[in-house]
């Protein structure tokens, strides 16, 4: 059984997704990294990707799912995944039911909850690395990144008013999908506000019971 991940901005999930994958051998599906992969492929699919991110608009509905499938028949029926970022409205959720009825693909969601004040205070401590890749999710007083050894930055786009339009962005559209998975007995909630190693061994346990 696949697993559906769902947490606002700050939440951690993209943190409990990679420990779940590593811990009980799923693969990872995370949107924006496999829009990144698709655009640097050579083929059909890879280049009306990169034409559509290099033209500066918006990936739609109807591209998102295509990455979907090509994902999914990629994937033996006994290959489990995560999808993190994945679907975000109403009708991704609609295309993206069919696209798992249709591949004999069922799933379950988690949702890592935890309160709007405290996703914005971690958005406004993580930092990124000038140098790499490494986020920092939370202010551990370092200047520097230990893998690339680049100086730790805020991220541009962290300001309480772009967090804010992202929340009500999350909250809007993302939110609606949540109750709909809940309503058919698919969710389960993890508290998020702990500390990661407490809320990586919490969600170990929920799903283990569940799911898993």
């Amino acid at each position: 059984m696949d697993l559906v991940l769902f947490g606002i901005q700050g939440s951690g999930k993209g943190t409990i997704a990679k420990a779940v994958a590593t811990e009980y051998g799923f693969e990872l599906f995370e949107m924006g990294g496999e829009l990144r992969k698709m655009a640097q492929e050579d083929s059909p699919l890879g280049k009306e990707v990169n034409e559509t991110i290099s033209a500066g608009h918006l990936v739609s509905d109807q591209l998102i799912m295509k990455i979907v499938e090509n994902f999914l028949e990629q994937k033996s029926e006994d290959t489990k995944i995560i999808f993190d970022g994945i679907p975000r409205t109403m009708e991704q959720s609609k295309q993206f039911d069919e696209i798992m009825q249709k591949h004999s693909r069922s799933f379950n969601a988690l949702l890592v909850d935890i309160p709007e004040e405290m996703a914005m205070k971690r958005l406004l401590n993580r930092r990124i690395c000038v140098k790499g890749t490494e986020t920092l999710p939370y202010p551990d007083n370092k200047e520097k990144c230990e893998a690339a050894g680049g100086q730790l930055v805020p991220r541009k786009d962290d300001n309480p008013e772009s967090i804010k339009t992202r929340f009500k962005a999350y909250y809007d559209s993302t939110q609606p999908v949540i109750d709909k998975y809940k309503d058919q007995n698919k969710l389960l909630i993890l508290d998020g506000t702990p500390e990661i190693p407490q809320v990586r061994k919490e969600a170990f346990a929920l799903l283990e019971d569940k799911f898993l």
